[in-house]
């Protein structure tokens, strides 16, 4: 039989391990689409990549970037039940992007934003977020 601080080691240990495993589960690595996967979507090589610097979606000089805080065109957010949650944007002044701390998307008390961890940027709700450049 096992001693009584040896069975909450082993608890504390399984319970640790499934944090560490839900915590990395959530960056979606692995996933093609993720934008934190450097070999999908996130790769700095890829045509039109939001992380590529010289596609017309990461420039830091495209009307279409969320690099550029002045670009008007940004990509949009949408959760998976397509509610729009505001522009992926730089741009603090435009009053639908994610960068602007006193608009609607970019506010960490508004419900709608990615911001609030208690409303639609909770990381524990499990919904993805979807970026769509405008084409």
């Amino acid at each position: 039989m096992l001693s009584h601080r040896l069975q909450i080691s082993i608890i504390l240990l399984v319970g640790s391990l499934f944090l560490l495993c839900s915590t990395s589960y959530a960056e979606c690595p692995y996933d093609y689409n993720c934008i934190n996967n450097p070999y999908g979507a996130g790769s700095p090589y890829k045509s039109d990549g939001l992380m590529n610097p010289y596609s017309q979606y990461g420039s830091p000089y495209s009307n279409k970037s969320w690099t550029n805080p002045y670009a008007t065109d940004a990509p949009k957010l949408y959760d998976e039940d397509g509610n729009y949650r505001g522009k992926l944007s730089t741009n603090p002044y435009d009053s639908d992007s994610v960068s602007n701390p006193y608009g609607r998307y970019g506010s960490p008390y508004s419900s709608d934003s990615i911001k609030n961890p208690y409303g639609a940027g909770n990381p524990y709700s499990g919904k993805k977020i979807y970026v769509v450049p405008s084409r």
